[in-house]
């Protein structure tokens, strides 16, 4: 029987998500639901109906996972909680500061409508949390230390998108080079926020905008802006589609620590992503979760989980035996 998907939000994001689909036999894609006029939104799947978010109701039998595809800075806080009380639900949440918060909001809704909701899915939060995770167990004694890009954030550009007289925008995150080689030779570094990334942000101003204000309000934005040093440059519609219509991204988790008894031994270990496609590759995840949510719903499992919740067997099509004989 194959998992009957929902996507709720069709840009960037929910359109990785149907390619995604495609690539894993045991799903199919039921239904995508918008806030735009359903007739006006052209998907790639044949026969799949697009439908109003607000019929998505009428769909809690047909669906087994609805994947939320809305961005983290106003739609997911609202969305999560609403539908995991109907769908086993997956978000990729990655407001970091707010997690704690929304993890409980979900839990009520997921608990009081007997589903599953996992939250926060994607490559960090995501792949890059479960290598903090595993690296922490390993080198107790140590130093973490993660790296962002050079790469187009989804959420900080939806973040600044959301100012008002802004039309359209592109930020880019970028590592300082210096400070991640430190940590590479072994140097062990105390960075602060602003030492470890700057923030780079492309804007198209509304017409009469105030280019000022948009620049102050962005490089105040709390958990977005306020702890980078943050350049922002205003440039026409034309060179923003010329120039940063990609959506590349990657980074770096590393943990440097010591073993031995008088801890004369030293360790780096390094994580690494570099991603054509930030959204695509991030939907890839959440696919394989949405699979995880199925599984253990099926099982009986209830309310609000993250990827360090669930064991890395749920997230695969192959068994147990399988796994063991080709991956173990």
């Amino acid at each position: 029987m194959s998992i009957r998907i929902g996507i709720l939000g069709y840009g960037n994001l929910g359109r990785g998500v149907e390619c995604a689909i495609r690539q894993n036999s045991d799903m199919e894609l039921a239904a995508v639901f918008t806030r735009r006029d359903p007739a006006g939104v052209s998907i790639l799947t044949e026969g799949v109906p697009v439908c109003q978010i607000d019929d998505a109701a009428e769909w809690k039998d047909k669906i087994d996972v609805m994947i939320l595809c809305g961005g983290s800075a106003t739609d997911l806080p609202e969305q999560t909680p609403k539908f995991a009380e109907m769908f086993n639900v997956i978000d990729s949440f990655d407001t970091h500061a707010r997690i704690p918060e929304h993890f409980a909001n979900v839990d009520a809704a997921a608990k009081k409508g007997g589903k599953v909701g996992i939250i926060s899915v994607g490559w960090d939060p995501g792949m890059f949390s479960l290598n903090r995770l595993y690296a922490n167990a390993i080198l107790p004694e140590g130093k973490d230390y993660t790296f962002w890009g050079k790469g187009v954030s989804q959420g900080h550009s939806d973040a600044i998108r959301r100012v008002e007289g802004v039309k359209d925008a592109k930020q880019y995150t970028i590592p300082v080079e210096s400070a991640l080689e430190a940590v590479r030779n072994g140097e062990n570094p105390d960075l602060t926020t602003r030492e470890k990334h700057t923030r780079e942000c492309f804007v198209v101003l509304e017409e009469g905008a105030d280019a000022e204000k948009v620049e102050e309000e962005i490089k105040t934005m709390p958990n977005y802006f306020s702890d980078y040093d943050t350049t922002v440059h205003f440039i026409s519609e034309e060179e923003l589609k010329e120039k940063h219509s990609g959506i590349p991204h990657g980074g770096f988790v590393l943990r440097s620590g010591k073993t031995g008894w008088e801890k004369e031994n030293s360790h780096l270990i390094e994580y690494s992503l570099k991603l054509d496609s930030n959204p695509e590759f991030t939907s890839s995840v959440l696919v394989a979760y949405a699979r995880a949510a199925f599984r253990l719903a099926s099982e009986g499992a209830s309310g609000c989980k993250t990827v360090f919740d669930i064991a890395p067997a749920y997230l695969s099509q192959k068994s147990g035996e399988e796994l063991r004989k080709t991956m173990l």
